[in-house]
């Protein structure tokens, strides 16, 4: 909202010497964001002129200019010499001039010029060229504005180009502040200084008359039990001439509040939908066929509104009618039929209050933002409009020379009723925090025009007219807190109530986040959507048909399910990577899949009460009401390890990095993962690993199959990981810690062991692991021979193995004898020997 400040003053003191800056603090104070400050970007010597001659040269590109002498006054160089090239002036015309020095917007700085055959010592300005309008039509005549100031005067200050507006950002619902009167009313609240009401007038003095002009509203189905219109006001202005010009300093606040100049009649309009609030609308009322009706389009329907488009109305839009048809489109736009225009002579002016939810609806349905919709969606105070009324039809007989028909006219009204809200004594205090005393909560209610009745241990609240926003006692308290000032409110922390902090799962997940990203892993996180054969491909182990959660209302309609895998938002995230040169990727993310069960059926039609606890039962319904949500952790690998160097060549990442961001994930879990080859649809077949912890399925590693990655536009070889963060969570126990460290030495052995090629390395560790006993501290997988040697179909596994015992020394024998005892369980269960 734009304030030009003079405007601003009509209605409220502000102080002399007040900057624009100091009004915008003010404002701010009250709860209102500032913008920016706004003005005519001008600056003098701009005087009055007086045409005293000119003549009329031809030129040889066909423009005709006229060589003009205009006297400026003696202060400032007497007669000028000036070449003009419009043709709407007359000898003894008085214009204004700029003169050498002036710099008009743009910027656009004015010096003597040689131009034409003369040195002209000026120019002779058009309203656009001082900022007063869009349109070029000509030099700007003072008679034609009814003007007619001695020569030399400042015409800066004659036409109000001295004005300064400052611009603030009025939230959705404080509509009251979309009106000087508004603004005033809160600058008042923010200073103290005295407001004057542009409001407040007695309905005798407004002398509305009470028929001659018919007038109906016919809503049979209004929305949400409200009608399309609660008040409807008429009042008729005759024999107004429109070409009278819009006087010089109505044409200044409308430019700096934003709105452009469009003739006399709609800029009074205008002024007074910006100085009350009140979107007022005229109709040439020679173009009026019987009186208006306030009803519901039918289907079909059609209107061409004032911007020039015919639109289709749906049955929900309100619309102004006459007995010939649509007129308009209720509080949005008028319709081009019965605008006012040059030809008008009588005027039908319309002041009106509109349901809220049917405009906002029919601006958005239509996409035709306006300033008469944007008021009316936020809430016009209901008794203003017999004021707006009266108000233009008083300007228009001021400025457009019009009658106003006192005995013609017509209002349709309900009666305002505004329920009271109990404010109990001790609730603002509790609420803000602020220990107001009751004469400051009640000086603050009755400031911001609340009737306060006192009830004993609560008052009775009567919010304003203009202050729909004011609904509970919460509202009120927040008020309260605004007028006495938000810097009154402590900046204290509140004491947290005590607790174990972290959950073990919360921590656990900390700790692979934190352990993944210190291994060199960045962590990215993807959209939940998929599709369903992403689904299939990734969230089962064959590929087969797995059930999704389909949203309803998806945000990409290509798609609209949820996840039951981490992988393809990583692999999109590593496409969109790639396309832009990041080739060498490490990338994890830690987030829920969804993971439904066959034939069951999730969500839910009922939605438990507000402000209050659910019961158990409820609670377990919406549980129930939601698929299973495990959270999982991914990682992917693409490129290089390391980059081409001086001295080295770049290591791609292979299948040893993603199984040591598996080791990364176990011990930052606490746990021992196993690895096992198997098969998953979308990997590498015989380099797909299955992940265990102690016998239990948590995930899988390998290397995508080459079509999945040309399918994600990854060219080369891709790595992937994904685990079951939650359910390795759950498999973590609680470590055995050791009295006292290791005191004595370790006793270290291996063994190579042949066994069938199909027989997993991880099964013929957990055998050795079985069958060694308590003594062995460590065994680690350290060599996979298959060659010379070793028999056709069979394969060598060594093994490096460490033993200790926590009361002595061990000897050697006692070694090979835990050494041979996991050595026979393995033989027992795979064959196993003992390679020569």
């Amino acid at each position: 909202m734009r304030v030009p400040l003079s405007w601003l003053r009509e209605y409220v003191d502000v102080a002399p010497g007040t900057t624009p800056e100091d009004v915008l603090a003010s404002l701010v104070s009250v709860g209102f964001e500032e913008e920016d400050v706004h003005t005519f970007d001008l600056s003098g010597p701009i005087v009055v002129g007086r045409v005293v001659s000119f003549e009329a040269e031809p030129q040889s590109n066909g423009k005709t200019i006229r060589w003009c002498q205009v006297d400026v006054g003696e202060a400032h160089g007497g007669i000028r010499g000036i070449v003009c090239g419009a043709g709407n002036f007359f000898e003894g015309d008085k214009v204004v001039v700029t003169l050498p020095g002036a710099v008009l917007p743009g910027p656009f700085p004015i010096a003597a010029r040689k131009t034409y055959g003369h040195v002209s010592d000026g120019m002779i300005a058009s309203a656009k060229e001082l900022g007063l309008g869009d349109e070029h039509s000509g030099i700007l005549r003072l008679t034609e504005l009814g003007l007619d100031p001695d020569v030399g005067t400042d015409a800066i200050s004659l036409l109000g180009l001295d004005d300064v507006a400052v611009d603030i950002n009025v939230t959705p619902d404080r509509g009251y502040a979309l009106s000087i009167r508004g603004v005033a009313r809160e600058y008042a609240h923010a200073t103290g200084a005295t407001f004057r009401d542009p409001g407040l007038r007695d309905f005798e003095e407004l002398q509305q008359p009470t028929g001659g002009f018919p007038v109906a509203i016919d809503d049979a189905a209004p929305i949400h039990d409200n009608p399309g219109a609660s008040e409807f006001v008429v009042r008729i202005v005759r024999d107004v001439d429109p070409s009278r010009p819009t006087p010089p300093w109505m044409t200044a606040r409308l430019t700096l509040a934003g709105i452009r100049s469009l003739g006399i009649l709609i800029d009074i309009t205008n002024y007074v939908m910006l100085e009350l609030g009140n979107p007022i609308h005229g109709y040439d009322l020679d173009t009026l066929t019987g009186g208006i009706t306030v009803r519901r389009a039918t289907a079909g329907e059609k209107l061409a509104t004032l911007d020039g488009k015919e639109r289709t109305l749906h049955a929900e839009d309100l619309l102004i009618t006459d007995d010939s048809g649509p007129i308009g489109l209720a509080g949005v736009m008028g319709g081009g039929r019965t605008e006012m225009g040059d030809a008008t002579r009588n005027v039908l002016i319309e002041a009106a209050i509109f349901d809220t939810v049917s405009i906002a609806r029919t601006a958005r349905r239509h996409k035709l933002p306006s300033e008469a919709s944007r008021r009316f969606e936020r809430g016009v105070d209901p008794l203003i409009p017999f004021v707006a009324a009266r108000r233009v039809a008083d300007l228009m007989v001021e400025l457009a020379g019009g009658t106003l028909d006192t005995e013609t006219g017509g209002a349709l009204f309900a009666e305002v009723f505004i329920p009271s809200i109990e404010l109990p004594k001790t609730f603002t205090a509790g609420l803000i925090g602020v220990d107001y005393s009751d004469d400051e909560v009640v000086g603050a209610l009755e400031t911001i025009g609340c009737d306060v009745e006192d009830e004993g241990e609560a008052w009775e609240v009567i919010p304003p007219s203009w202050r729909p926003d004011l609904t509970d006692r919460w509202t009120l308290a927040e008020e309260v807190a605004r007028i006495h000032g938000l810097d009154r409110i402590p900046s204290i922390l509140p004491t947290p109530p005590s607790g174990r902090g972290l959950t073990p799962h919360q921590r656990g997940r900390r700790r692979v986040a934190n352990a993944l990203a210190a291994a060199g892993f960045v962590e990215v996180v993807a959209f939940p959507f998929t599709t369903e054969e992403q689904n299939d491909l990734h969230g089962s182990a064959t590929g087969e048909h797995v059930p999704s959660i389909r949203l309803a209302n998806p945000l990409d309609g290509q798609a609209p399910y949820l996840r039951r895998s981490l992988l393809p938002g990583l692999l999109q995230i590593a496409h969109r990577n790639v396309s832009r040169g990041f080739t060498d990727l490490a990338l994890f993310e830690s987030g829920s899949v969804f993971t439904p069960d066959e034939g069951v059926t999730y969500g839910t039609d009922t939605v438990p009460p507000l402000a209050q606890r659910p019961d158990e039962q409820t609670l377990a319904a919406l549980h129930g009401s939601i698929p299973p949500q495990p959270r999982h952790v991914a990682v992917l690998l693409h490129g290089n390890a390391a980059v081409k160097r001086p001295g080295g060549a770049a290591a791609p990442y292979d299948l040893a990095d993603a199984l040591g961001a598996v080791r990364t994930i176990a011990a930052a879990a606490g746990v021992q993962i196993d690895v096992q080859q198997g098969q998953r649809a979308a990997l590498h077949p015989g380099r797909t690993g299955i992940l265990t912890v102690r016998g239990d399925e948590v995930g899988y590693v390998g290397e995508l199959f080459p079509a999945v990655a040309e399918a994600a536009d990854l060219h080369g070889r891709v790595f992937v990981a994904e685990l079951d963060l939650d359910g390795i969570l759950s498999l973590v126990r609680e470590p055995e810690v050791s009295p006292s460290l290791a005191t004595f030495p370790a006793a270290t052995q291996d063994v190579s062991l042949v066994v069938p090629a199909d027989v997993a390395a991880g099964d013929v560790r957990a055998a050795l692991v079985d069958g060694a006993g308590q003594l062995l501290e460590d065994l680690r997988l350290v060599d996979d021979y298959r060659g010379a040697g070793v028999a056709d179909g069979s394969k060598s596994l060594t093994f490096a193995l460490r033993f200790r015992a926590d009361d002595r020394t061990l000897t050697a024998s006692e070694a090979t004898d835990a050494k041979l005892a996991g050595v026979a369980v393995a033989a027992e269960r795979f064959e196993a020997t003992i390679r020569d």
